[in-house]
């Protein structure tokens, strides 16, 4: 089982980035998945969350009305597309996936998440 997030870059504030994540090695679609980031010197911080079947979202304050996460099953992958970024968004941004099948609860703690990626750099200039 493998998750691979992609789509890091350089970018100027107010840039925007779509951050993919591609999971292998077995289907994710019947599981919540979630991004997280974490900043040099600090702990890994909830950013997005969307359910199974991409019907409910859930996002950090910090990220809502600039970030959105979606999902497309049929290629077992979910997204998230950041816009409007800001210096303090720089992170190295994780993908995770829930264990539990069709779960309704969303959760915003990385002990919710059983699968993580490796990470892809987030870094955004002033």
């Amino acid at each position: 089982v493998q998750l691979q997030a992609s789509g890091g870059g350089l970018v100027q504030a107010g840039g925007s980035l779509r951050l993919s994540c591609a999971a292998s090695g077995r289907t994710f679609s019947t599981n919540a998945m979630a991004w997280f980031r974490q900043a040099p010197g600090k702990e890994r911080e909830f950013v997005a969350a969307i359910n199974w079947n991409g019907g409910r979202t859930y996002y950090a304050d910090s990220v809502k009305g600039r970030f959105t996460i979606s999902r497309d099953n049929a290629k077992n992958t979910v997204y998230l597309q950041m816009n409007s970024l800001k210096p303090e968004d720089t992170a190295v941004y994780f993908c995770a996936a829930d264990r539990s099948l069709r779960s309704t609860i969303l959760g915003h703690t990385p002990l919710s998440y059983d699968y993580w990626g490796q990470g892809t750099l987030v870094t955004v200039s002033s």
